[in-house]
């Protein structure tokens, strides 16, 4: 058993000696022990800690909107950097593992602070059935499957659908962004959640409208419902 072992690392040795796994976020050569991204790209990871701070940017970000109990995102979006690049493979070149990657090491941050420490369930925005369909997942579930993973909550894909097909929020302003999704969520009232503390998580928060239409959706059928809101990363300058 031991020389089996021995002789899987040599070939794992070769192939990585041929084509070395890279960093998905800088594209370098990633070594033994690395894992999805280098450890410069980890160290240099522009986290935001506002899972650690009441009244943070994104939690401001919904006052006077919906009521959110605590909210936070991963890391900073800043664009044209690694990170930026990152996201991209996640949502647009099939790396539907980096979200699970990305997702299990915040999971890891959030279960240290009581506030992020208990909810019953996590519930990823929707996206489009068409574009489900078109892309192949859902990258805000991928991201909510990771923090499941770290974290021991059930996610649950079945409490809030997109009805409508939306255009690309990319390059709206906040009243054009808002306007895109006020309407397309609704939930699904076979799923009770109402006394429950649920997790709400999506990929980027810019204006916070989709994560807005969300939460008004499932407190129109769950007024009692509370809410919190988890994203990887935060377009504070947007």
């Amino acid at each position: 058993m031991g020389w089996l072992k021995t002789i899987q690392l040599l070939g794992t040795d070769l192939l990585s000696l041929f084509s070395p796994p890279k960093c998905c976020a800088c594209g370098n050569a990633l070594v033994r022990g690395e894992k999805m991204l280098c450890t410069h790209c980890i160290m240099k990871m522009p986290k935001t800690n506002f899972h650690k701070v009441r009244g943070n940017m994104v939690e401001k970000s919904f006052w006077g909107r919906v009521p959110i109990e605590y909210a936070t995102s991963f890391f900073y979006f800043i664009k044209d950097s690694d990170f930026q690049h990152l996201l991209h493979s996640l949502k647009y070149n099939g790396r539907s593992d980096i979200g699970i990657y990305l997702g299990k090491h915040f999971g890891h941050e959030l279960i240290r602070q009581p506030e992020f420490s208990h909810f019953d369930s996590i519930i990823p925005v929707p996206l489009h059935p068409d574009k489900l369909r078109k892309r192949g997942y859902n990258q805000s579930e991928m991201f909510a499957r990771g923090l499941s993973k770290s974290m021991n909550i059930p996610v649950e894909t079945k409490a809030l659908t997109r009805t409508i097909f939306t255009e690309t929020q990319t390059h709206k302003n906040r009243i054009e962004r808002w306007e895109n999704v006020k309407s397309v969520f609704a939930a699904n009232p076979a799923v009770n959640l109402n006394g429950k503390h649920i997790l709400l998580v999506d990929d980027v928060l810019t204006t916070g409208a989709t994560i807005e239409g969300c939460a008004n959706a499932l407190l129109k059928t769950n007024p009692e419902v509370k809410i919190s809101v988890a994203t990887l990363a935060f377009a504070h300058s947007m």
